[in-house]
């Protein structure tokens, strides 16, 4: 990485516990410290066996729960979430008050029918349904596992061909991502949802607010929320602004995190500010101050210019 004051060079190991990680640091410095020049990258093999099933819930709270056994059942599944039932109807098409989970397997040596099996066999204690058409396995053979039935239907409705058709329908639309606990989840699920459905009553008249898991931990999940709500004349950014508030005050209030995966910048800043430790942001403002002594690099980002 290349600073205002010089180079920065990290050593090439697979790993070290030698004090804090200088690449942890730049990676989620946001550009305030050094602009990349040169990275090492982690390859793997391209998988030849793959695994994948579509499991259906009744309630919310099956599919959510299946999901964590799944996770701390520690079967590492390279596809692993859930979608609410409105953005499975949304999605897919399949409106009856279902919950779509889509598991998934890959590797390049092994059959990833076991731990599917094994996936499944949670997922069904947790009362989930499931058919065997929803069930595909390729053992090297070049199956697609991941275009038909449930789970094609959702790979279809994610790359899509939105570009601005929403807001050219009067549409304010817009989606927030965050992490939490699992201990703390139920309970912040509901917070986020009354808050940001609040925010849209208000703003919008009315709207509708879905949520689905893009990432999965032992110790948690990382929701995704998208909102929907109709346009009143003038004012677009100010609707926006009022229901983004309304949501990352509702998720920093509830013990989340501001940004799970889409970084802070300027916009997420005010909530971030409450988040970290007061200690940490003085000790970055110090790095940054010699690293970049002028703050000519993304200032604003993360902490306050000098």
């Amino acid at each position: 990485m290349i600073t205002p004051s010089g180079w920065w060079e990290s050593r090439r190991l697979p790993g070290s516990g030698a004090g804090p990680n200088p690449d942890r640091i730049v990676i989620g410095s946001e550009g305030i410290l050094g602009i990349i020049t040169e990275a090492w990258m982690r390859i793997q093999k391209r998988p030849q066996y793959r695994a994948t099933a579509a499991v259906m819930f009744n309630s919310w709270e099956n599919g959510y729960d299946a999901v964590r056994q799944i996770a701390q059942a520690k079967l590492w599944p390279s596809n692993l979430r859930i979608l609410d039932s409105d953005l499975t109807a949304d999605s897919t098409g399949i409106n009856n008050g279902m919950n779509l989970l889509i598991i998934g397997f890959e590797s390049s040596d092994l059959s990833q029918k076991w731990p599917l099996d094994q996936a499944i066999e949670i997922a069904k204690l947790c009362n989930g349904i499931v058919t065997n058409d929803n069930i595909i396995i390729d053992d090297g053979t070049g199956t697609p596992t991941g275009r038909g039935g449930a789970v094609g239907a959702w790979r279809n409705a994610f790359i899509n061909v939105g570009g601005g058709l929403t807001a050219g329908l009067g549409m304010v639309t817009g989606t927030f991502e965050t992490a939490i606990t699992w201990d703390q989840w139920p309970e912040f699920d509901q917070k986020v949802r009354e808050a940001t459905q609040a925010a849209l009553d208000d703003v919008c008249g009315g709207g509708t607010v879905n949520c689905r898991f893009t990432h999965v931990y032992p110790d948690g999940p990382a929701p995704y929320y998208t909102y929907v709500g109709n346009y009143k004349k003038d004012g677009y950014f100010e609707q926006q602004d009022a229901i983004k508030i309304a949501a990352s005050d509702a998720i920093i209030s509830a013990g989340g995190t501001i940004t799970h995966h889409h970084a802070v910048g300027r916009l997420h800043k005010p909530w971030y500010d409450v988040e970290r430790p007061e200690l940490f942001a003085e000790s970055l403002k110090a790095m940054k101050k010699v690293c970049d002594p002028s703050g000519i690099l993304n200032p604003g980002v993360l902490i306050d210019p000098a």
